[in-house]
C-alpha cells in the first residue's frame, strides 16, 4: 500500500478523509442528528433545535479537536526529525505538562476567570521554558535517551507542581475541576475557546513549517547539516517557540491529551519517503483526524459521565510507545 501512494498525494488524502470523519462526527451524539439536519445547518435553512446543536456545540468541539490534534501531530514530527529520535514527542519531554502547570496555576489564582488570555500565556510561558531548558541539553552533544530522560525529569517535576496545587485548593470541587480539566477533552467548549486557540497555535505552526526542508538535512547528522548550509541555532530556536506557542495554547485550552505527536508521525513516515518536510504536514493532518475520530467515538460511548480525550489517546498512544521502546531502545 505505502509503495501504491506518491508522496505528494498523501496530504491530499488525509485532507479529505478529515472532511469525512468531521462530517460523521457531526451526526454523533445523545441527540439525533441526521446527514439531511446537516445540510440545511450548512445552507442556513434548518430548524432551530438541531442548527443549535450544531452551530454551538457539536462544530466548534470538532474544529478544536482537528485543531489540537494537528499542533500535536505536527510538533511531533518537528521534535522527532530535529532530535532524530522516534520517541520524541511534546508530552514526553516535558512542554505538555509544564503548560498545563502554567494554566493550572493561573486558573488556581482566578485570573482565568477575569483575563481570558491568561492561561494561554501562561502555559505558553511555561512550555517554553521546558523546551529551552531540553534543547541545551541538546545543544551540547547529548544523547537522544539523555535527552529522553530528561524530558521525562521535567515532566514529573511539572506533575509535582500540578500536584502541590491540587492539593492546596481550597475545596474539593474545585480540586475536582482541575483534576478533570487535566485529563484533556472538548466537551463543554465553546467557539471562544477556539479564538483562545487560534492565535498562538497557528504562529507556532508557522514557525514550525518555516524552512521545513533544512530538517531533511539533519538525517544526515548534525555535522554534514551544517556543512550543507544549515542554521542549526535558528532552527533551534525556532522549533523552542513553535512547541511553546503551539502546544501551549492548545493544551491551554483542552488539557493534556498524549500520545498524538508520536504516533502521527509515526503512521504517516512510510507513506512520506521519510523526509521530514514531508511528514510534518500529513503528520499534523492525520493528527486531527485522530482526535477528530476519538471525539465522535467519545459522544458515542453511552457512559454516565462523558470518556477524557486524554484517557482514549493515552489508550492508542501506550501500546505504540513500548513498541517503539523494544525497536528502538
Amino acid at each position: 500500500m505505502r509503495h501504491m501512494l506518491r508522496p505528494n498525494i498523501v496530504s491530499p488524502l488525509l485532507l479529505a478523509f478529515l472532511v469525512c470523519a468531521a462530517g460523521l462526527s457531526l451526526l454523533a451524539g445523545d441527540v439525533p442528528i441526521s446527514a439531511l439536519d446537516v445540510g440545511h445547518w450548512l445552507a442556513g435553512t434548518g430548524a432551530a433545535m438541531p442548527d443549535m446543536i450544531l452551530a454551538e456545540i457539536r462544530a466548534p468541539r470538532i474544529v478544536l479537536a482537528a485543531f489540537t490534534g494537528f499542533v500535536l501531530g505536527l510538533a511531533g514530527a518537528a521534535v522527532q526529525a530535529f532530535l532524530r529520535n522516534p520517541l520524541a514527542e511534546p508530552s514526553l519531554l516535558g512542554a505538555s505538562n509544564c503548560a498545563a502547570l502554567g494554566a493550572v496555576i493561573v486558573i488556581y489564582l482566578g485570573f482565568s476567570g477575569t483575563m481570558s488570555y491568561s492561561v494561554p500565556v501562561a502555559a505558553c510561558i511555561s512550555a517554553l521554558v521546558s523546551v529551552l531548558l531540553l534543547l541545551a541539553f541538546a545543544g551540547r552533544g547529548v544523547s537522544s535517551l539523555r535527552l529522553i530522560l530528561a524530558g521525562f525529569a521535567v515532566s514529573a517535576l511539572a506533575g509535582a507542581g500540578i500536584s502541590l496545587v491540587l492539593n492546596l485548593a481550597p475545596n474539593a470541587f474545585a480540586a475536582l475541576e482541575i483534576a478533570f480539566w487535566l485529563l484533556g477533552g472538548v466537551e463543554n467548549r465553546n467557539w471562544n475557546h477556539v479564538y483562545l486557540a487560534l492565535p498562538g497555535g497557528v504562529l507556532g505552526c508557522v514557525l514550525l513549517l518555516w524552512r521545513a526542508r533544512a530538517l531533511d538535512a539533519l538525517v544526515l547528522e548534525e555535522d554534514v547539516a551544517r556543512s550543507l548550509g544549515a542554521n542549526l541555532s535558528a532552527m533551534r530556536l525556532r522549533l523552542a517557540l513553535g512547541l511553546a506557542l503551539g502546544v501551549g495554547s492548545v493544551v491551554a485550552v483542552t488539557g493534556v491529551v498524549g500520545f498524538v505527536g508520536l504516533v502521527a508521525p509515526h503512521l504517516v513516515r512510510p507513506f512520506t519517503g521519510h523526509m521530514p518536510s514531508r511528514t510534518l504536514i500529513a503528520a499534523g493532518l492525520l493528527g486531527a483526524v485522530i482526535l477528530v475520530l476519538a471525539d465522535g467515538f467519545i459522544r458515542l460511548v453511552p457512559t454516565q459521565t462523558e470518556l477524557k480525550m486524554g484517557v482514549v489517546t493515552a489508550f492508542l498512544g501506550v501500546p505504540m510507545l513500548l513498541y517503539l521502546i523494544r525497536r528502538t531502545v
